[in-house]
C-alpha cells in the first residue's frame, strides 16, 4: 500500500493517470471499486491482454503491476517478449509500468530494461504517525488506557521498527483488544509478532529474551561495554554522531556464559534475538548456500533493529581456507558473503559471535572494523565463582547466606560457569534423595564428582 500511494503522489504531481493490475482483478483505475471494474473489463487479468491495454493507452498513465514476479520465470515466455517489444513504445511515450514484487525475477531477456528499486521498510517517523493516529482514534474509547510518555514511545517505536505498516497497525490493535490498554510495557508482544516474520523464513531462530545479566557471574568488562551502548540505538544517539554497534566476538572456554550472554544483551537492549545457524545454510544446489545466507541476513535486518547471535562461529567455519579443495569452495563462498556484510552493514543488526578455538578462526573474522571488540571469557575467578554460586543458588530458591561462598569457590577452581551450576543440580538430586535439606555439604560432594573441562583439556589449553 506504501508504494501504491507513493506512485499515487507521484502520478499526481505528474499530471498522470494510475492504474493497478492483480491477477484476481485485472487492470483498473487506482482506488476503483471492484464490483464495478469486473462488470467492465475482466479480460485483463491475463497479464498479455493487460499489456495491450497499456499500450493502448493514450494519455500519460503509471501502471503498478502488483505481484508480477511469477510471470517473469522461463516458463512465460510470452509475457517476457511482450515487455521487451513494448519498451520502445514506453520510452517515447509518457507511460510507465512499475512491477512490485517481493522477490526479486529478472529474466535476462530484460535484463537492459529494467530499473531496479528495493523500497526500503518504513521509517521511524511512518511508524510514528500510525501509532499517534491509532492513540488519537482510540482516546475517545474511554474503556481504552494509553499509558505511555515519551520514553515509552520511543521504546515502543523501536521494537516496532522493521514491521510494514499493516503488520504494525495489527500488533498495536491486537494489543489494544486484548488488555484495554496500550503502554510501552507491551514490547515483548511487538517482538512476538517478528517472532512469526521469522518462522516463516525457516533459516534462523527466534529466542525469547529471558535471560538477563543478573543471571551471569564476573564479566564485568563485557557488562559495562554493553551497558554504555545500550541506548546506542536512540535517534538521540544518532543526532550525537554515535554509529550502531556492529558486534562483538565472545572467545573462551566452553561453559564460561558466551551464548547466556548473547541471551542476555537481547534482554538488556529490549531488542529480538536471531539465532543463525550455518548448519542450515549448506544445500546441495551449486549456489544455493550463499543464498540462503543472503536470505537469512534479508531476514535479520527486515525486523532490525536486533541482535543476531552466530554460536560457536569456530566451527561453522573450520576448513574456509582449504574449502576448495574439500567441498568445492562452498564454505569459503559462504563465509565470504557473511564477511562482506559484516564489513557494509547498515542496518542495526547487532551480531554476537561466540568461539572455543582461536586458532580455527580465519584472520579475516578478526581484523578491526568487522566486529567493534573481541572479549576473551576466562574460567571465572574465585570471587566471580562466588558470586555465580549465589545466582544460581537463588534461582533454586535458596539463600547464599546459609552457605559456605569462600568454600565452594576454593573447591571449584577451574571450574566453568556451567560446570558449577551443574554441581549444584547434582547436590540437589543428592540432597532430596537423602530426604535433607541441600547444604554446603552437598554441594562440595558433587564439586568433588565433577572433573572439569579445563583438567581434561589442559594440555591442549596450554598449547593454545
Amino acid at each position: 500500500m506504501r508504494v501504491q500511494n507513493l506512485v499515487v503522489d507521484i502520478a499526481g504531481k505528474r499530471q498522470k493517470k494510475v492504474f493497478e493490475w492483480t491477477y484476481s482483478n485485472g487492470l483498473m483505475p487506482a482506488g476503483a471499486s471492484i464490483q464495478s471494474h469486473k462488470q467492465r473489463n475482466g479480460a485483463t487479468r491475463d497479464p498479455l491482454a493487460a499489456l495491450d491495454q497499456v499500450i493502448e493507452q493514450v494519455e500519460p498513465a503509471i501502471f503498478l503491476f502488483k505481484d508480477f514476479h511469477p510471470f517473469l520465470t522461463k516458463n512465460n515466455f510470452a509475457v517476457i517478449r511482450k515487455l521487451k517489444d513494448i519498451a520502445p513504445h514506453l520510452k517515447n511515450s509518457f507511460k510507465t509500468i512499475v512491477l512490485v514484487s517481493p522477490v526479486m525475477e529478472i529474466p535476462a531477456e530484460l535484463d537492459k530494461e529494467l530499473t531496479v528499486l528495493n523500497f526500503p521498510q518504513p521509517a521511524k517517523e511512518d511508524l510514528a504517525g500510525l501509532l499517534d493516529k491509532i492513540i488519537a482514534d482510540v482516546r475517545e474509547l474511554k474503556k481504552v488506557q494509553i499509558e505511555m510518555d515519551d520514553a515509552g514511545r520511543d521504546r515502543l517505536l523501536q521494537a516496532a521498527m522493521g514491521l510494514t505498516l499493516s503488520e504494525a497497525e495489527n500488533v498495536f490493535a491486537k494489543i489494544i483488544v486484548k488488555e484495554q490498554r496500550l503502554s510501552a510495557d507491551h514490547v515483548q508482544e511487538v517482538f512476538a509478532e517478528k517472532q512469526q516474520i521469522i518462522r516463516k523464513s525457516g533459516l534462523l531462530e527466534y529466542y525469547a529474551a529471558d535471560e538477563d545479566f543478573a543471571s551471569v557471574g564476573g564479566l564485568s568488562v563485557l557488562k559495562d561495554w554493553l551497558n554504555k551502548r545500550a541506548v546506542a540505538f536512540t535517534a538521540e544517539a544518532r543526532a550525537f554522531g554515535l554509529p550502531a554497534p556492529k558486534g562483538v566476538l565472545l572467545l573462551g572456554v566452553q561453559g564460561c556464559g558466551k551464548s547466556l550472554c548473547a541471551k542476555a544483551v537481547s534482554r538488556l537492549w529490549e531488542l529480538p534475538l536471531l539465532r543463525f545457524d550455518m548448519g542450515r545454510m549448506f544445500g546441495s544446489l551449486v549456489g544455493s548456500s550463499e543464498e540462503n545466507v543472503r536470505r537469512a541476513i534479508a531476514v535479520a535486518e527486515s525486523i532490525a533493529p536486533a541482535v543476531l547471535w552466530v554460536d560457536e562461529i569456530d566451527k561453522a567455519f573450520v576448513g574456509s581456507q582449504s574449502s576448495g579443495v574439500t567441498d568445492g569452495g562452498t564454505t569459503a563462498r559462504v563465509f565470504g558473503t557473511f564477511l562482506t556484510w559484516l564489513s557494509e552493514k547498515s542496518a542495526p543488526v547487532f551480531v554476537v559471535c561466540t568461539a572455543n578455538d582461536v586458532s580455527q578462526l580465519p584472520p579475516e573474522l578478526l581484523r578491526k572494523g568487522r566486529l567493534d571488540e573481541i572479549f576473551y571469557v576466562d574460567l571465572p575467578s574465585a570471587e566471580e565463582r562466588e558470586e555465580i554460586f549465589r545466582i544460581h543458588l537463588s534461582k533454586r530458591g535458596r539463600s547464599p547466606e546459609n552457605f559456605d561462598l569462600p568454600a565452594l569457590a576454593a573447591a571449584s577452581e577451574e571450574f566453568s560457569g556451567a560446570e558449577i551450576e551443574e554441581a549444584i543440580i547434582s547436590a540437589l538430586y543428592d540432597a532430596f534423595y537423602a530426604k535433607e535439606e541441600l547444604a554446603t555439604g552437598h554441594v562440595l560432594a558433587g564439586l568433588a564428582q565433577t572433573v572439569p573441562l579445563a583438567k581434561t583439556m589442559s594440555e591442549k589449553m596450554t598449547a593454545q
